[in-house]
């Protein structure tokens, strides 16, 4: 039995079932694809040099990467659709976790500062 399959079987699964946003996923390369992902805004503080406390927030995605089968699985630059909001999103950073899923943390399309 493969650890990575009942992970993915048992675990992110069922996650996705329950907690998962519909997503229009596009990869840089090829088609869009339908997969679901769980969204969130962390809010998270940030200390810049003046020394002042600042709250911004960190939109990312939790994915299945099965759900990439087939396809390319998430690089830097590809843009998705939160499909309830009508968000736009472009995948900025890729996080795997070694157990099949990944985060991947979210940027405005075409922004490049961070």
């Amino acid at each position: 039995m493969d650890w990575d399959d009942v992970v993915d079987a048992k675990i992110l699964g069922p996650l996705q079932k329950e907690f998962g946003t519909e997503i229009t996923y596009q990869a840089a390369v090829g088609a869009s694809f339908p997969i679901t992902g769980i969204y969130d805004k962390a809010f998270f503080g940030v200390d810049p040099t003046s020394g002042e406390s600042v709250v911004t927030n960190q939109p990312t995605i939790g994915v299945q990467l099965s759900q990439f089968s087939g396809q390319m699985l998430p690089l830097q630059g590809d843009q998705l659709l939160i499909n309830k909001t009508g968000e736009q999103w472009e995948v900025r950073e890729v996080h795997p976790d070694g157990h099949g899923a990944a985060r991947l943390m979210l940027n405005v399309p075409g922004q490049t500062d961070v």
